[in-house]
């Protein structure tokens, strides 16, 4: 059996288990096991250990262990060194290796919505981890320009600080931004709490896509009605992107790529029936 796992805390509400197992059965993997795994804040790393000397094989890590995975793992691939996280984790020769899937789920279902990345202009609002994890895979992606907007305007411009080799970048506030953008980016966490964002309403207008890293049973939400309602031409929620990671991660894991697209519509028809 080869066993799989997400750990988080909280991990109740996590979709993972859902997915993988459509992922295994699109595969043909029959000896396959992934289950959502509650752990205690204090006991993280030895519950990592003891996964992997079980035998186990693959864990994805959700909040708030990221960071703590990142310090785990003995190596990083270079997204999870840019990023300073890890969401993927696995096992191999008495060495735990640790990856961040997020920035290329998150390009991988811009890419599905037919937008273009090469030399567009994107604007990136937030700067904590969600943000950095997507920096890299968009600039590898051939964005243009990516600009980074967050209500405390000091933590922008740390954060593109820590990517001083690429020029791309760029830093502002919330309130002082300026020139038109193709891609807008939502990694803030404004939606959970409902909030629109403090923005020009100019930004938006003619936009190609507004796209929230949140997501919710109709796809909808505050940011993206919000930017619907200032212009926007496209908007989308952050489900494909959760999809597309957990893909990713499950590539690592198996040497087979899954079916991404298929699985996305199955999860959007299982949230809209829980509303």
């Amino acid at each position: 059996m080869k066993k799989f796992a997400v750990f988080g805390n909280p991990i109740k509400h996590s979709y993972s288990p859902k997915m993988h197992q459509l992922f295994a059965e699109y595969c043909g993997l029959k000896d396959f096991s992934y289950v959502k795994t509650f752990v205690d804040i204090d006991a993280f790393e030895q519950t990592v250990k003891n996964f992997f000397d079980q035998g186990g094989m693959g864990l994805n890590i959700t909040v708030p262990f990221k960071i703590r995975a990142f310090e785990l793992a003995n190596i990083l691939s270079d997204r999870a060194s840019s990023a300073g996280a890890v969401n993927t984790l696995w096992h191999k020769d008495g060495k735990i290796y640790g990856d961040n899937t997020d920035g290329i789920g998150l390009v991988n279902d811009i890419k599905r919505l037919s937008i273009t990345l090469n030399n567009a202009r994107i604007l990136l609002i937030g700067a904590g981890g969600a943000s950095r994890g997507a920096i890299l895979p968009l600039i590898e992606a051939g964005c243009s320009h990516l600009h980074i907007a967050n209500r405390t305007e000091q933590k922008a411009h740390e954060l593109i600080q820590t990517f001083s080799h690429l020029k791309q970048l760029s830093a502002s506030g919330l309130d002082n931004i300026t020139g038109q953008w193709d891609i807008i980016i939502n990694a803030s966490a404004s939606s959970l709490s409902a909030d629109e964002l403090p923005l020009p309403t100019s930004v938006f207008h003619q936009v190609k896509l507004a796209y929230d890293m949140l997501y919710t049973a109709d796809a909808q939400t505050p940011f993206t009605q919000q930017a619907h309602r200032h212009g926007a031409l496209q908007c989308s929620d952050g489900l494909g992107m959760l999809v597309y990671q957990g893909a990713e991660a499950f590539s690592i894991w198996n040497g087979m790529y899954p079916n991404p697209e298929e699985v996305l519509g199955i999860l959007r028809k299982e949230l809209q029936c829980q509303v």
